[in-house]
């Protein structure tokens, strides 16, 4: 163990937690309280500073909602997650061990670490099922396909998680022939493929209908408690449909967190975002 790691405040010492057990190298370890840990993160493009000092934890199973208005530093906190952008100082783990700054992008998603972006990212010329194909773990490419058909609990996989997102009885549809609101739970279920265990939801109900929307509060309940969910959005009726725990963040920085009627009533909070 390192020094890092024996003073960073998560961190229980074996001899005194409960249960513990021999962790190997590159394994997630979920023991401690939290499954996301971001702490003092400090990014800074050509001076300015996108995040600012954020601190950030996330608990297992949590559906947590993160606003702010533009420029907060909310794409850029995910960014970090996800590896995309390293920071310039602060640390940031996934569970006990992994040390999401020193991995490649690669290396956290398989880690359990997924993401949806605001525009739907599908295959528009592949059904909903060969979709999901195309995104479990794996070699892609056409010999593989051939050579190794699905076998049945792959397939069941498939079935089930189209079942989760409302999609079933659109497996055998082309992505492309799909509503916008069906391309976006699409992309989810393809990231649901992954089976992550932390899943960043990027503004998911831009340009949907209400029913859709209504269907998407739904689902991201639903996800809750296997997954660890943070959702992105700008949208506060939805917020307040969905939101246990609201992160507010502001220059970079979190502005306030807590529950929905107390964020929303921050004079803070009125001042730099509900008042626009």
């Amino acid at each position: 163990m390192n020094l890092r790691d024996t003073f960073r405040r998560d961190r229980v010492f074996d001899v005194v937690r409960p249960g513990t057990r021999t962790i190997n190298p590159g394994e997630l370890d979920t023991g401690g309280k939290y499954l996301l840990y971001m702490e003092n993160i400090t990014v800074s493009f050509d001076g300015f500073k996108a995040l600012n000092d954020l601190t950030l934890y996330i608990e297992p199973g949590e559906l947590r909602c993160i606003i702010g208005p533009n420029g907060a530093g909310k794409s850029t906190m995910m960014d970090v997650i996800t590896g995309k952008t390293r920071p310039d100082q602060g640390t940031c783990f996934f569970g006990q061990t992994l040390d999401l700054t020193r991995m490649s992008e690669t290396e956290i998603a398989g880690a359990g670490i997924g993401r949806k972006f605001q525009k739907p990212t599908v295959f528009p010329e592949h059904t909903a099922a060969e979709n999901l194909e195309l995104a479990m773990a794996g070699p892609k490419t056409t010999w593989h396909t051939l050579v190794h058909p699905l076998n049945g609990e792959q397939r069941d996989r498939i079935a089930a998680t189209l079942d989760t997102v409302g999609l079933l009885d659109r497996h055998d549809h082309v992505a492309g022939a799909l509503s916008h609101g069906q391309k976006q739970w699409l992309e989810i279920a393809m990231v649901l493929m992954q089976q992550p265990k932390l899943l960043l939801v990027d503004e998911p109900i831009a340009g949907m209908t209400r029913q859709e929307v209504e269907r998407t509060a739904e689902l991201l309940q639903q996800l809750a408690g296997e997954h660890s969910v943070v959702v992105v959005e700008h949208d506060m009726e939805f917020i307040r449909s969905i939101a246990s725990t609201v992160t507010v963040l502001h220059q970079g920085s979190v502005l306030a967190e807590g529950k929905m009627q107390d964020v929303q009533n921050d004079p803070k909070v009125i001042e730099v975002y509900l008042g626009e």
